[in-house]
Parts: C-alpha cells; structure tokens; sequence
C-alpha cells in the first residue's frame, strides 16, 4: 500500500515539506510517524479525527505511529487560533484529561509499544532545565521569523504572552526528542500547525542533520460552512458521557448531502468501489449511504453493539416511537414542557425553548405541541419528545 497516496486519495493531505522525497521514504520501508494532541479538554472531539484517521490509514500501511499526549505544551497553550490566552489547568486537570485521551486513541490506533506508542511529552518537557535549553534549543529560533508566522501574527494585535511564544519552541523540541528516542521521522498535524511543524523539522535538520518531513491535514469545514465536529449545540465529543452513542449516530446521519462521500473517505475503512456507489445512490436514497456512514463511524468509536442500538433507535424515532438506546430523561417534578426541554438539553433557555415551541418544531410522539404550558405525560415505556428533524430524547417518569 502506497501510503501517501493513499492519503492523497482520501482526501487527507493539505501540505508537506518535500512531498516527493516523504512519499519516496513511505514507499521504501516503515517510517514512523507521530501527531499530537493536547489535553486542554477532558475529550476529544470529532474534529480531532482527522488527523487520528490519517494516522491509522498509516498504521495499516505497515508504518509505525507515535500518539503523543500534551501534558507538558498544555501547560503552556498554543496560541494557533486564539484570540486570548488559554486557560491555565490544574496538574490535576491535565492528568485526568490525558487518560481520556489515551482511552480514546486506542479505539482507532493499536498502541502495543511496537507497531504504535502513545507518549506524554510531560516525561521530557518537565524536566528541562530552562537556560541549557534556551542557550541548546532557543538559539536556533529567530524571533522575527516566528512573529511572522499566522499564529503569532493573529494575537499580536491583542497581546502575545511571554508563555506563548515559548510553545513553538516547546513543539519543535518533541520532534526532536521523537526522533531521538524513536527515530520518528515525520510529524503530522492540521494545516493551522504548517507553522509549528516546519519548525520541528527545520530543528531536526540543524541539530541531528538528518531528513525529516512535516505534513499536514485539511481543516475540513461541511457543506454549509461550518466548522468539522461543531453543532449549535456545541462540539461532537468522543466521550460517550458526553455526547451519547445516539447523539455521536445522529451527527453522522445529519450529515449535507454534498459532504457523504468525502466523510465516507475520511472517517471510515471503506473501500473506493464502496463509496463511489453509495454517493451515488440517487435522491432520498442517499439516506442510505448516511446509515452507512452513522454505522460505520459509531462503531469505530462505540463498538457494534452501541452502533445496531442507534440505528434501530434512529428508525424508531422516525416512526414516532421511543427505544431504550435514544437519550432518557427522567422528570422529577415539574413536567411542563418548558421546564423538561431545558433539564433535557433540548433547549439552552426557557426562552429558546418557547421560540422553538413557536415555530412548531416540538412534538410529542409525532403529535406536534402549540402550548409551551404544555405537561407532559410520558407512556408506561416513554415518549419521544423531539426537537425538529435531529433532535430527540426519551422521556420517563420518576419511578
């Protein structure tokens, strides 16, 4: 398998420091590859998939992988897309945010120690010792060249932090202690990192003098021009507590029709002669290849089992009816409509909730509800309350 082209075809790649000469050394033999992610968050998101996806496509090439863990640059913060400082977490924080992280990454790439490694850059970076690393490292770095870089560009109008400016220097410095512990030889990372990943490769080339790439991933947006992985309601996550296996389905199956195929490339193991045909599929069949897509995507996350449960909760819900696997509710006390829309997540306010009330988008078990004062008597197995086309919980009663 010709690993960059297989990237290549798959809609993956946006930029690489010497394109012919990384997809020679792909070609030649096992290189491995690392990108990393942050715990600024306590979960990943769906936007982070992409650069995981790539990395898998990798590891099934017969290249080795590097995961690496932020726990040292997330107490710096990288300053690429900011408009303010990030804020600071507690060591406590970021450790906890780390093992979720290592949790999730194991759900696309096989982390054995051998075939791929997950690493914490919190082993390297803590121990430093700041003035041999500046007069070592610092010196290879050009203020002026690094405040002309976007990121930096961007903030300098509001305020650049001293801390900040150091993050550059501190993701540079992985390369370079990847390379040396693991001979990593390629960093990966969104098209917004070009900056911090041509400083990586320019610092192993000065200081080990030796051949290493920098590639980078599309930033994807949708067909209407929103951000990947975001929705009004907020970031798809990969926690399930956080966005429910039916929720992380639905996202999937909302997907633009103009945007199947490529999310059908990028966020699934399908083959080509799979995808052309099911983009393909003509009119409202093309639903179809959106419960491919929802199934495929759940279960690389959530497994077969939670995957079988959406869809048929998904079917369910389409017909009006409730199924134990859609996101419960339980009211506890006050069952207006009102009151359980917003203690349901259905609505942020009891204001957005009567404006949705008043667009005739809310129904009970398909019967639609004009009055917001409405109380809500769930069925002895539920009711389905939705919100729309994409959004609908199971409510209960207490007991």
């Amino acid at each position: 398998m010709d690993a960059y082209e297989v990237l290549q075809q798959r809609g993956f790649l946006a930029d690489c420091t010497h394109p012919e000469e990384a997809q020679e050394a792909l070609k030649a033999g096992p290189v491995t590859v690392y990108v990393g992610f942050d715990p600024t968050a306590d979960s990943l998101h769906v936007g982070h998939l992409t650069q995981v996806m790539a990395l898998s496509w990798l590891q099934r090439a017969g290249h080795r992988v590097i995961a690496l863990v932020g726990g040292g640059t997330s107490r710096v913060g990288d300053p690429t897309g900011k408009t303010e400082l990030r804020k600071m977490l507690s060591d406590d924080e970021i450790a906890q945010n780390s093992e979720v992280f290592r949790h999730q990454l194991s759900h696309f790439l096989e982390l054995d120690g051998e075939r791929g490694h997950l690493v914490d850059n919190a082993d390297w970076l803590l121990e430093l010792n700041y003035v041999s690393f500046l007069r070592d490292i610092g010196r290879h770095f050009s203020v002026n060249r690094m405040l002309a870089a976007e990121a930096y560009k961007q903030r300098l109008e509001r305020g650049l932090s001293f801390i900040e400016l150091n993050y550059q220097i501190f993701q540079a410095y992985d390369f370079l202690e990847l390379f040396r512990r693991y001979g990593c030889r390629m960093q990966m990372g969104g098209n917004d990192q070009w900056g911090n990943i041509v400083a990586g490769v320019d610092l192993v080339r000065r200081v080990e003098s030796t051949e290493v790439w920098g590639l980078t991933t599309q930033l994807l947006t949708t067909a209407t021009g929103q951000k990947m992985g975001k929705t009004i309601a907020g970031a798809i996550w990969l926690d399930g507590a956080r966005c429910a296996p039916f929720d992380y389905w639905q996202f999937w199956y909302n997907t633009h029709d103009d945007d199947v195929g490529r999310f059908l490339r990028l966020y699934t193991y399908l083959d080509e002669e799979q995808i052309t045909g099911l983009e393909a599929l003509p009119g409202k069949e093309i639903r179809e290849a959106k419960r491919v897509l929802a199934n495929e995507a759940t279960r690389l996350l959530h497994g077969e089992e939670e995957a079988l449960k959406a869809d048929e909760a998904a079917k369910a819900m389409a017909g009006g009816r409730a199924a134990e696997s859609m996101p419960q509710h339980t009211i506890t006390d006050d069952a207006r409509l009102l009151a359980v829309m917003v203690n349901a997540g259905l609505a942020k306010s009891r204001g957005e909730a009567r404006r949705l009330v008043g667009q005739g988008g809310v129904k009970l078990d398909g019967a639609r509800i004009d009055d917001p004062e409405t109380e809500l008597a769930p069925g002895p197995d539920g009711s389905v309350l939705r919100i729309g086309k994409k959004r609908a919980v199971r409510i209960v009663r207490e007991g």
